[in-house]
């Protein structure tokens, strides 16, 4: 197949290794500058782009109607989005001969929208997983081709989750481009009266707010994890970045502990919650406060 590729991060790089190795015709790479506030901890796609020599453009750096223009030009068969960070034109997605589709890491129609994968885990989601579907006007709200379901661990981050999304992902595109390709390759439509959507998470979202339960916390903590920003919360004009942690002891029935009180033991240290401890594993700012 001829692809037009658009995709960010360490998930669209192995899916553009696999149409490399699946012997697919790569029309060109659009993709994202690397955000320099933002750790970057896996191979890009203009990396695996430049490798093999393919024509490579950066979102919000060509003029209007370039990528439409590019799209009418190669005519591909398939446009693939793989976590990139826009939508597409509906003059674009109408090129594609095939198919314009999008690989979505939850069980569409849930999760629709940014972050999913943060934002299951601040919601104490127990499943989650991946979905390949056709691209529309409305983000993440087309009929679906495949999916694949993944159990969401006891104690899992935003990063074990990310890195077993990629790999089920990358063999969802394996299983289902060869009948894409044939034209045979299965539709359902969404169920929109299920859907559910977030937006993208923003830096104030990790705050910690000490008066809630320390499972709460946990799970916010676990969410934004490195190399997410962390979560974090301000003592003694002191910003505390928490990175690793999880519920103790429960707090004296006595409720004569305030919320976000901070007590040091022989194991490291512990913040009062609503209800528990909270011990700290590891942290940034924490000596300060």
């Amino acid at each position: 197949m001829k692809v037009l590729f658009f995709g960010y991060g360490g998930i669209a790089a192995r899916a553009l290794d696999l149409l490399h190795d699946r012997g697919d015709e790569i029309a060109a790479v659009v993709t994202h500058r690397d955000d320099p506030s933002e750790a970057r901890w896996f191979t890009t796609p203009a990396e695996i782009a430049q490798a093999h020599g393919w024509t490579t453009i950066y979102s919000g750096e060509t003029p209007a109607g370039a990528l439409t223009a590019l799209a009418a030009a190669q005519r591909p068969d398939l446009i693939l989005s793989v976590f990139y960070r826009e939508l597409l034109p509906e003059a674009v997605l109408q090129a594609a001969r095939l198919a314009a589709l999008n690989l979505h890491p939850s069980l569409l129609p849930a999760y629709r929208g940014r972050a999913p994968i943060n934002w299951v885990l601040v919601n104490g989601e127990r499943l989650t997983g991946v979905t390949l579907h056709h691209m529309t006007r409305r983000a993440d709200a087309g009929d679906i081709v495949g999916q694949r379901e993944l159990a969401v661990g006891a104690r899992e981050t935003a990063l074990t989750l990310y890195r077993r999304i990629e790999s089920a992902g990358t063999a969802l595109l394996a299983e289902l481009l060869p009948l894409v390709a044939a034209g045979a390759a299965p539709r359902r439509p969404q169920d929109h009266a299920r859907a559910t959507t977030f937006g993208r998470r923003r830096p104030e979202d990790g705050c910690i707010d000490w008066r809630w339960p320390a499972e709460r916390i946990d799970r916010l903590v676990r969410a934004v994890a490195p190399p997410w920003p962390g979560a974090f919360f301000d003592a003694g004009g002191t910003r505390v970045f928490i990175e690793e942690g999880e519920p103790g002891e429960p707090l004296p029935a006595s409720g004569a502990v305030p919320p976000g009180a901070i007590r040091r033991d022989a194991d490291g240290v512990l913040i009062a919650a609503a209800d528990r401890w909270f011990r700290v594993r590891a942290a940034r700012g924490l000596n300060g406060a």
